[in-house]
């Protein structure tokens, strides 16, 4: 949350006008892949649903303590699943749409549409959280490898829109390119269900409704997780091997999965590619890759509080972290407003030309956290 409310710390702004400089060469960390590949920036929404799912155990435990029923917190499940949803219809709708806006991409109403079934499925045991993570990724694979692949008139009919570069894929690949991929056909029969200003074609970028079904798997890895910090009984430092470890595996599980072979020697040998790392329909190689590397990242947070006690250093994000749905909405609903305050209340001198996208972003991000701050002083958490 704290890296999502940075928007990048300026970093794009800088080497757009940069290009040639430092802030080129770390530029594509701090922005979305355009389709293929992953970078420190698509990372963000699976640790945001990893967590999520590494909190459900410890939330199932305090509630039991506090003799809530499996129906009080089924029923809690649901109404969270509700509201998430519908924060997620309010940041889909701007202000200049007259009527509700259907989609279902944004974070928030991505992990509505799974919460009720990761509740259900972590309330089973571990063994039945793995057996679903195995049977959503298996029958998602199956799901879009039996959509027919794009014929070539389908891929003429888009490959001059904007954002499809690099995003028809060929080959077996095909089966996950943009726009023409069995969640995106999905999309254009559900959402025209629903009330929309005009007929609903295709997302700009790529995203689907669907999403949530391999998310809910990230989901489930995070609750597996978190089970096993609960119930463990091994050293924090083995603990801390056993996710570092693991990260590691689902990493190279992932990278392999969406190994390419090129042209050699000037042989037509094609691209081949077992099944491509795509965040924006979170493919389930994208799955595995992204909870590695959030495996490994916890990893490294748990080494430094629960082994190495630093936990002075990790304050500020704590601070973001007990209340990561405001500052999420904050951001999303007032970053605009904030920077343009900074401008009328401090002086031109505050944002010298070169460094203005950095500052802007900066000083967005410290208003922001100053609200978590007080929040946190307060003792207040805005919880669902």
């Amino acid at each position: 949350m704290l890296l999502m409310a940075s928007s990048g710390f300026g970093i794009v702004q800088m080497a757009d006008a940069h290009p040639d400089s430092f802030w080129g060469f770390i530029k594509p960390q701090f922005a979305h892949q355009a389709w293929q590949g992953c970078s420190l920036w698509d990372l963000i929404q699976p640790s945001f649903m990893f967590m999520v799912g590494v909190a459900v155990p410890f939330s199932c435990m305090k509630r039991r303590e506090h003799g809530q029923s499996f129906f009080g917190m089924a029923w809690h499940a649901l109404t969270r699943s509700i509201l998430l949803v519908a924060l997620g219809l309010m940041l889909a709708t701007h202000a200049g749409d007259k009527h509700t806006v259907f989609l279902f991409t944004n974070v928030l109403a991505q992990i509505g549409l799974g919460y009720f079934f990761l509740f259900v499925l972590s309330r089973m045991g571990w063994e039945y959280m793995v057996s679903g993570i195995i049977l959503i990724l298996a029958g998602y694979s199956w799901f879009f490898i039996n959509h027919p692949l794009p014929t070539a008139e389908q891929v003429a009919a888009i490959a001059g829109m904007k954002g499809t570069e690099n995003a028809l894929l060929p080959g077996f690949a095909g089966h996950w390119s943009i726009h023409l991929n069995a969640a995106a056909e999905f999309d254009r029969w559900f959402l025209n269900q629903l009330p929309q200003a005009t007929p609903f074609q295709f997302n700009p970028g790529g995203y689907q409704t669907l999403n949530f079904v391999p998310a809910l798997a990230t989901m489930l890895g995070g609750a597996v997780t978190g089970d096993y910090l609960l119930r463990s009984l091994s050293s924090d430092k083995r603990k801390c091997a056993v996710l570092l470890i693991s990260g590691i595996i689902f990493v190279l599980v992932g990278t392999g999965m969406d190994l390419r072979i090129l042209p050699v020697a000037g042989e037509q040998f094609g691209h081949l590619t077992v099944m491509p790392v795509v965040k924006r329909i979170w493919t389930p190689s994208w799955a595995v890759l992204s909870g590695g590397w959030v495996l490994i990242m916890l990893a490294i947070f748990y080494w430094l509080v629960e082994i190495l006690g630093m936990r002075r250093v990790v304050f500020p994000l704590v601070v973001v972290g007990m209340n990561s749905i405001t500052i999420y909405l904050l951001h999303s609903l007032s970053a605009g407003w904030i920077r343009d305050h900074l401008h009328k209340h401090l002086p031109d001198a505050a944002f010298p030309a070169y460094w203005t996208p950095v500052i802007e972003r900066c000083g967005v991000l410290f208003v922001l956290w100053l609200v978590c701050f007080w929040l946190y002083r307060q003792k207040a958490f805005l919880k669902l």
